[in-house]
C-alpha cells in the first residue's frame, strides 16, 4: 500500500517562532514512547516541541532525530463521545469495544471497567437528570455528531470535571451563516433540556449561545474520528497503522490537546492511530530529523488532488500547498 494511503483522520496546517509556555513538557496527559509500546525506549518528555510557523500557526517539531516507525508519544483525550450507532457496543467513556459479558452497566449505558464507570460518574450523574430525546433526535435528523460532544462537555463542566474554557487554546473553524442558524436550533434544545431538569442559573451560566457556538467551532476541526485497530502494543507499529487505514472500526470521536497542534500534509511523515480505546498513539512514517515539522494527514490521502483540495477547503477552511499538492499529484 502507498504511504499516501496511511492517513485518514479528520483534523489543521519554515521558519518558527518559539512559544515559551509550550516548549515545556505538556500538561495534557501525553507521554513519550516506552519499550512496552514496541519502540525504542526513551525516558522523559516526548521528543517534540510546539512552535509557531509564519504560514500555519502552531506546529509540532522534532527535538531530536526520530526513526521511521517509532512511537512519538501517546495522548489521552480531553473529551470523548461514542457515536449514536455504537452506544450499545463500546465503553461510554473510553470507547473501547465491549466483548461479551465484560460490561459494567449503569443506568442504561455500559463501561469496559469499574475505573471508567467511576471516572464517568460525575458527568453521567448530571446527564441522567435531563431528557435529551429532542436534542438527540435533532442530531440524528441532521446527521450531526459534534453537538453531542458539546452536550457531554456541558455535563462535565456542570459536574466540575472540566472548566468551560478548557478548549479555548484550540483553533476554531470559520462557520457560515447557514451553519450558525442550524447551531442555534441545537443550542435552544440543549438549553431547554438543562432548564427543564431544574439546573440553576448558576449551574448553566457558562452555557451562552456564544460559548456553544465557539465550542462547536473548535470541536468541528479538532475532533478525531476514532477508528480502533485492535491488536496490542507489542505489535509492529507500521502494521497497526496500515490496519487503521484499511479497517472500518469508527466508534466515536475525541478531542485532544497536543495532537490538535499537528498540521496537515497530504504526504505526511507522522500518523495517529488507536488500539483498544480512545488513547491516541502518534508514530513516524519515515525518518524525521531534528527540527523537522511533524505532520499528519487530516483526510484520506489516497484521494486525488481535486478531491483533497475540496474536502480540506470545505471541511477545514484551507487550501493545501504541501509539496504533493504543488505537484498536483
Amino acid at each position: 500500500m502507498s504511504r499516501f494511503a496511511l492517513g485518514r483522520y479528520s483534523r489543521y496546517l519554515s521558519r518558527l517562532k518559539p512559544l515559551p509556555h509550550l516548549n515545556k513538557p505538556f500538561p495534557f496527559s501525553s507521554s513519550a514512547a516506552s519499550s512496552q509500546d514496541g519502540a525504542a525506549c526513551h525516558t522523559g518528555p516526548p521528543p517534540i516541541r510546539v512552535g509557531l510557523t509564519e504560514s500555519a500557526g502552531r506546529a509540532v517539531f522534532a527535538t531530536r532525530r526520530i526513526g521511521s516507525g517509532d512511537l512519538i508519544h501517546t495522548a489521552k483525550p480531553v473529551l470523548t463521545c461514542p457515536s449514536l450507532l455504537s452506544l450499545d457496543s463500546v465503553c461510554y467513556l473510553c470507547l473501547k469495544k465491549l466483548m461479551g459479558s465484560a460490561k459494567f452497566r449503569d443506568r442504561g449505558v455500559s463501561y469496559c471497567s469499574q475505573e471508567c464507570q467511576d471516572n464517568a460518574k460525575g458527568f453521567y450523574d448530571v446527564e441522567t437528570r435531563g431528557d435529551w430525546s429532542s436534542f438527540v433526535d435533532y442530531c440524528r435528523t441532521h446527521n450531526f455528531k459534534y453537538p453531542l460532544m458539546v452536550k457531554r462537555l456541558s455535563c462535565m463542566v456542570i459536574s466540575g470535571a472540566l472548566s468551560a474554557d478548557c478548549l479555548d487554546i484550540l483553533q476554531p473553524a470559520t462557520l457560515s451563516s447557514a451553519m450558525i442558524s442550524k447551531i442555534e436550533d441545537g443550542y435552544g434544545l440543549l438549553w431547554n433540556a438543562f432548564r427543564k431538569a431544574n439546573f440553576t442559573e448558576d449551574d448553566v451560566a457558562f452555557l451562552t449561545k456564544q460559548w456553544y457556538t465557539g465550542i462547536l467551532a473548535r470541536i468541528r476541526i479538532n475532533a478525531f474520528r476514532i477508528d480502533l485497530v485492535g491488536g496490542s502494543c507489542g505489535e509492529d507499529l507500521l502494521s497497526l497503522a496500515t490496519a487503521s487505514v484499511e479497517g472500518e472500526g469508527a466508534v466515536g470521536h475525541a478531542v485532544y490537546m497536543l495532537p490538535s497542534f499537528y498540521n496537515h500534509d497530504c504526504d505526511p511523515n507522522a500518523h495517529i492511530f488507536w488500539l483498544q480505546n480512545a488513547d491516541a498513539r502518534l508514530m513516524t512514517l519515515r525518518d524525521v530529523e531534528e527540527g523537522e515539522e511533524l505532520r499528519i494527514c487530516y483526510i484520506d490521502a489516497s484521494m486525488g488532488y481535486e478531491a483533497r483540495q475540496t474536502l480540506l477547503s470545505q471541511g477545514f477552511g484551507f487550501c493545501c500547498n504541501c509539496l504533493r499538492c504543488q505537484s498536483r499529484d
